[in-house]
């Protein structure tokens, strides 16, 4: 996720497949932390006396747009600003952090968009294309034409069994492309909303994608296997730009679905558990799968307002998922959530989410820090 203004210290913020490191941009180099403990991992900035860093094996260090990370490994994708010539937002520069040097560079003619890799896969976006590449020998194995997508909008599932990336299809409403980038071919083809995409994520299984629109006011879930719109869900009735979806982790129907917004508020929706059971009054089971009509009223999700500042970009994921049955408790919870958020304003939180089976949340934040120096 890369910030297209420079009012914001951070650039770019990103988290790894599994959820457990996340990495920023700044316009001073970039940095890498340990989302279970907070601990910074790795940096790579411009000293107060240092204008050229030559130890990196990049002949400088600046601004950095795109920096994606392969799971716990050393392998980074890194993407400069242009700020200066070796940091050309046209270069990729695949780079291993153990001893600070770059594997390779790949150089295009057009500005690279973003940047998606898996163990098998190197995705790379432009304006109009879409370039597959195999990950360890960088041979390109398929070009995809795309409609015009300069915010290099995307959805990237790293599930060996449904190794899909979903693209924008039209430009003037919300359909997507799925493409299995594995078998180099299109899976399908999603009329998802009315009005033009702005946010979309794959489950980490890569079964469901969410999708939100421009208006930002309906978030929906679809099943990839027959492209079916499996849920709604009423975000409000005004409309608000959509930063970020993460599903929870799982390895069948997730639990939640989480969205930031530009209003600084965090959405949990539930995708369901014990459906037939709690339909009646419980979040875990207020979904109502159906038409496009069938949208949900805002009461049937929970809102954690001022999450964040207004207007502020933000990215949030959902750590861990727990449920649990308490009886013998009159007000037992029935799920415990460990959700990350980033702050494009600096910040890192870690909040401890429990439900209880009256749909009441509490939130408690367990970690706040700052990600970058005064």
């Amino acid at each position: 996720m890369a910030n297209q203004s420079s009012a914001h210290p951070i650039l770019c913020a990103s988290f790894n497949q599994d959820n457990s490191y996340f990495a920023i941009g700044t316009k001073d180099g970039f940095k890498i932390f340990d989302c279970d403990t907070g601990r910074l991992l790795y940096e790579r900035v411009i000293d107060d006396d240092d204008d050229i860093i030559i130890e990196l094996g990049l002949s400088a260090i600046g601004a950095f747009v795109i920096v994606e990370m392969l799971y716990r490994t050393n392998l980074l994708a890194i993407v400069g600003a242009g700020e200066q010539p070796s940091l050309s937002p046209r270069r990729l520069c695949l780079f291993n952090i153990v001893n600070g040097t770059s594997l390779r560079e790949l150089n295009f003619l057009t500005s690279i968009l973003a940047v998606r890799i898996d163990r098998k896969r190197l995705i790379v976006l432009f304006k109009e294309q879409a370039y597959i590449y195999d990950v360890n020998s960088l041979e390109k194995k398929q070009i995809i034409d795309t409609v015009p997508n300069v915010q290099g909008l995307c959805a990237f599932s790293a599930c060996v069994d449904n190794p899909y990336l979903a693209l924008p299809a039209s430009t003037t409403k919300g359909s997507l492309l799925v493409y299995n980038v594995v078998d180099l071919q299109s899976h399908c083809e999603i009329d998802a909303h009315r009005s033009p995409l702005i946010a979309m994520a794959f489950s980490s299984n890569g079964t469901y994608i969410a999708t939100a629109s421009e208006h930002g006011t309906i978030i929906r879930v679809h099943l990839i296997s027959d492209a079916t719109k499996s849920y709604s869900f009423r975000r409000g009735t005004y409309s608000s730009t959509i930063f970020s979806l993460s599903f929870g982790p799982s390895a069948d129907l997730p639990d939640i679905l989480l969205a930031t917004s530009s209003s600084g508020s965090v959405h949990i929706f539930s995708l369901g558990f014990d459906l037939n059971e709690r339909k009646s009054n419980s979040l875990l089971g207020s979904i109502i799968p159906g038409s496009v009509s069938d949208a949900l009223h805002p009461a049937h999700h929970l809102v954690f307002h001022h999450a964040f500042s207004a207007g502020v970009r933000s990215n949030a994921v959902v750590q861990k998922i727990e449920k649990a049955s308490g009886s013998s408790n009159p007000e037992p919870v029935v799920l415990r959530a460990t959700i990350s958020m980033i702050s494009f304003s600096g910040y890192y939180q870690e909040y401890s989410l429990r439900i209880n089976n009256k749909n009441e949340a509490t939130w408690t934040l367990e970690r706040r820090f700052k990600a970058i120096a005064e």
